[in-house]
């Protein structure tokens, strides 16, 4: 979406907007046309932002595919509706049956360009298509389990921020370990807690991959 960032990965091989120090595969090319990149593509990786995902996603439903996998990247929940993207992508494509996977994690994009040890999971209702998943991400440095647990991926993802939030607090207040290990344990079951009523069949298995 940004004509100086697609030039600079198809002639230098480097992302000038983020990461610039790191070098990107030859054979990743960028373009800015949403027709071009989903032509017989095998996959989407969906990295928009939740809250601007509707949007965008009206906007390039002509060319995709009703049988294209969305693999989402984007954590959160929209806000006035608190839809999750396993939500949001169906609707925004007039597809409800549009493939869904969602990705998460953490994971610290510098750490995986280091390809420092880092564990992700796949969820979807398709297993077959979350093992293909699976077996087109994980590599020696990257581990990743599947789930079918969508909801409770999803919603561990959009929340674990807030948990972050105050972590940071509690560090900054000097209020020591016994604090922290109390807010991550209650954090981590009203989690749970909020899966479960979003999705009663939720095995909140997200809560392992915040």
């Amino acid at each position: 979406r940004d004509d100086l960032v697609c030039r600079s990965i198809n002639d230098r091989h480097v992302n000038s907007k983020y990461l610039s120090e790191y070098s990107l595969p030859e054979n990743i090319v960028a373009t800015t046309s949403a027709s071009e990149a989903l032509a017989g593509a095998d996959f989407c990786f969906h990295a928009v932002p939740v809250q601007f995902s509707s949007s965008f996603l009206g906007s390039i439903s002509s060319y995709v595919d009703p049988k294209l996998p969305f693999i989402s990247l984007s954590k959160g929940l929209e806000l006035n509706t608190l839809r999750t993207m396993s939500q949001i992508i169906p609707l925004a494509l007039g597809n409800p049956r549009q493939p869904f996977i969602v990705l998460s994690g953490p994971s610290f994009a510098v750490e995986l360009m280091e390809k420092l040890p880092t564990a992700m999971v796949v969820a979807s209702k398709d297993k077959k298509l979350a093992s293909a998943v699976q077996q087109l991400l994980a590599s020696s440095n990257l581990r990743i389990s599947t789930s079918s647990d969508v909801t409770g991926v999803e919603i561990a993802g959009a929340l674990k921020n807030v948990l972050a939030i105050a972590a940071g607090i509690v560090e900054g207040m000097h209020l020591g370990n016994n604090c922290m290990a109390a807010l991550v344990a209650q954090g981590c079951s009203e989690i749970r807690w909020l899966a479960t009523k979003v999705c009663s069949s939720s095995l909140s298995s997200g809560l392992y991959y915040l």
